[in-house]
């Protein structure tokens, strides 16, 4: 099973984070699954960029991007090359490692 290392981040993960899910599964699903609570405001349905996250190391492994989420993240506070969002960065059979930045375009975070 791929594992997601997850960098640091001063509400979600102070200390960082490592954790395991099955191929197939998004990085915000298994990051929800494990107690990381990215935000989410669209429900993972790819229509915002709150679950925005960079990978670091293993972005090549992740499924293809497709021109809606490319779209969106042209919008993601602090985009870089290696930006997706983890709600539709599908885990192969390799490791990541991930950084959630910290901030997001909503003014406020949702609960969910």
């Amino acid at each position: 099973m791929p594992v997601i290392r997850i960098l640091p981040h001063p509400e979600l993960a102070p200390q960082g984070t490592t954790i395991e899910a099955p191929a197939g599964t998004s990085l915000c699903e298994a990051m929800l699954e494990h107690g990381v609570e990215i935000e989410h405001a669209c429900e993972m349905s790819c229509a915002c960029t709150t679950c925005h996250v960079i990978v670091k190391e293993g972005f090549d492994s992740l499924g293809e991007m497709d021109e809606s989420e490319e779209d969106l993240l042209d919008r993601a506070w602090g985009l870089t090359p290696t930006s997706r969002l983890s709600c539709q960065a599908i885990l192969s059979n390799r490791d990541v490692t991930i950084e959630i930045p910290k901030y997001t375009i909503n003014h406020a975070r949702e609960k969910h």
